[in-house]
């Protein structure tokens, strides 16, 4: 008699709960590979586009070498590329910064929000440079920049 109780009570259990279906939302944890050209041995490496305070860099779009077509950073500024790689980023509706003048400082960092210096890169813009230490970089107002990673 227990048997077929509990077997009934698993059974409406299973049926009531199988039409719950929760949402998750996996844009800032999961990185579509789709996207990339990828080996069975290639690896992505992931960095991210921050402000001066820390705060990420949404909806920014960007293409690198080793991907199929154009993608735009998620929520936390987050961009993947296949190690040695070259990103192009659209910072179309930024301000810029220029020395000392600046409005939209933008950082490339790592996940323990360190700063990535001496990446090569060259602007639309002005030409060729490298990023300082704290990983921010000299642009001008709706630039478009390439960067060798």
């Amino acid at each position: 008699m227990k048997k077929i109780l509990f077997t009934l009570i698993s059974l409406v259990s299973l049926l009531t709960f199988n039409g719950c279906n929760a949402v998750v939302d996996y844009e800032d944890s999961y990185m579509d590979t789709s996207n990339y050209r990828t080996n069975y041995n290639d690896t992505l490496t992931t960095l991210f586009l921050v402000d001066e305070q820390g705060f990420s860099y949404a909806n920014v779009p960007y293409k690198c070498d080793s991907m199929y077509e154009w993608s735009r950073t998620p929520s936390n500024g987050e961009f993947s590329f296949i190690q040695p790689d070259s990103c192009v980023f659209d910072f179309n509706g930024l301000d810029g910064i220029y020395g000392d003048s600046f409005d939209n400082i933008v950082r490339i960092v790592d996940y323990n929000n360190g700063g990535k210096g001496s990446i090569p890169y060259e602007c639309s813009s002005f030409g060729v440079a490298s990023t300082y230490t704290d990983g921010s970089f000299d642009y001008d107002k709706d630039d478009v920049c390439k960067f060798v990673l």
